[in-house]
């Protein structure tokens, strides 16, 4: 629920130590620039999902096909992945990261349609990463089937 804002009129307060507090508190909210930092496009089979951090690794803005009303297999589409990137940049166009290394996960389809959105959006990419997970053996096979 959070803590309750009390409203004092200015003849009651003593001192102007609320009133700096208060100040602290807005300016806590204004966005500094990023000037680098990294893009992660997790595309399943089932949706498509944008993540931007700075360099060390705090969220700034994501997004996903289903958050943007995409429903059912539209969600895994490279039209929805080239949406879901429009709407990030959106989102990080004030602040930043302009230079950006792209991590690509998984297989889906959205994959190539996101990176190419950030690439005409004029962002410097310095690096694209596949970081899909590999099974280097894979579980156990089925056993024979006796009919």
């Amino acid at each position: 629920m959070g803590k309750k804002k009390v409203a004092q009129k200015s003849g009651d307060m003593k001192g102007g130590s609320d009133q700096k507090a208060e100040s602290a508190v807005v300016s806590k909210s204004s966005s500094k620039k990023i000037d680098s930092g990294f893009v992660y496009v997790n595309a399943t089979y089932n949706n498509t999902v944008i993540t931007v951090t700075d360099a060390s690794g705090n969220v700034v803005a994501w997004s996903s096909a289903g958050t943007l009303g995409f429903s059912g297999p539209k969600k895994a589409t490279p039209f929805a992945a080239s949406k879901v990137a429009a709407t990030v940049i959106e989102k990080i166009k004030k602040s930043g990261p302009f230079s950006v290394g792209i991590v690509v996960k998984g297989v889906g389809s959205g994959r190539d349609s996101a990176i190419r959105t950030f690439a005409t959006q004029g962002f410097t990419i310095t690096s694209v990463k596949d970081a899909t997970p590999i099974p280097h053996n894979g579980p156990r096979p089925a056993k024979v089937r006796r009919v």
